[in-house]
């Protein structure tokens, strides 16, 4: 079997959404044409209006959807998807994590599922392009103010610190439920956890997408880079 057809038939997506829009059903639909079987969807709290676009995905065989009672974060839901992984998906190889706002691009997550399969026990982080025109002054200084904190306090080399495109092999996965962070800080320890733990990882190159007429994140740039900040530091102190 060749590794295009692996990453469809052994590796599962997770896809954690607050309150989509019509660009979530399109990513599940570029999933379902692309053939991906195993499509976990993590509801993590949506209002009564957003619902409908949950119960629509849900209709497919390949998509199953989880649902948390109220909003508890990104990195709740994460840890929700990992942990029915674990428990209900005993043959998959791994998971692909990505966004539901249309940025991951479906050739790029096959891309990193087929280097992940290609290079057995690392993690494979889909890396974007912020020097390229048209992505969101937000999230140009984000990224690269914690890419070089990265690698002040860590030595660690990272072009895209903040991405949610990232393929993870099983055995990460139970360690990764122990993560502490509930909300976008969550992938920042799961980077510092990488270190600690040395998981060997690699960086594969992504499209940069955005659209500058219709930009929404969850992403709130002082309250969460603010969390983020402070993760970094606090562990930083720490090792130290």
């Amino acid at each position: 079997m060749s590794d295009n057809m692996r990453v469809r038939d052994e590796l599962a997506i997770v896809l954690p959404s607050l309150d989509p829009d019509q660009k979530f059903i399109t990513v599940v639909d570029g999933l379902l044409e692309r053939g991906f079987r195993h499509i976990v969807i993590v509801d993590d709290g949506s209002d009564a209006q957003h619902r409908p676009l949950f119960d629509e995905a849900a209709r497919h065989p390949e998509c199953h959807v989880l649902r948390h009672p109220y909003n508890k974060g990104k990195g709740q839901a994460l840890k929700t998807a990992f942990r029915y992984l674990l428990e209900q998906e005993s043959g998959l190889f791994g998971a692909i994590t990505i966004d539901g706002d249309g940025q991951h691009l479906p050739e790029d997550i096959i891309a990193c599922g087929e280097r992940m399969l290609a290079e057995g026990d690392k993690i494979v982080l889909g890396c974007r392009d912020f020097d390229q025109p048209g992505v969101p002054p937000r999230s140009v200084a984000g990224n690269k103010t914690t890419s070089r904190m990265f690698r002040l306090l860590y030595g660690i080399r990272l072009s895209d610190t903040q991405t949610g495109l990232r393929a993870i092999p099983r055995q990460y996965l139970a360690p990764f439920c122990g993560i502490e962070g509930d909300r976008f800080e969550y992938e920042t320890n799961m980077l510092l956890e990488m270190h600690r733990q040395g998981i060997p990882f690699v960086e594969q190159p992504i499209a940069t997408v955005y659209d500058p007429d219709d930009y929404s994140s969850h992403y709130h740039a002082i309250k969460d880079s603010w969390r983020i900040i402070r993760v970094m530091f606090k562990a930083g102190f720490g090792r130290k």
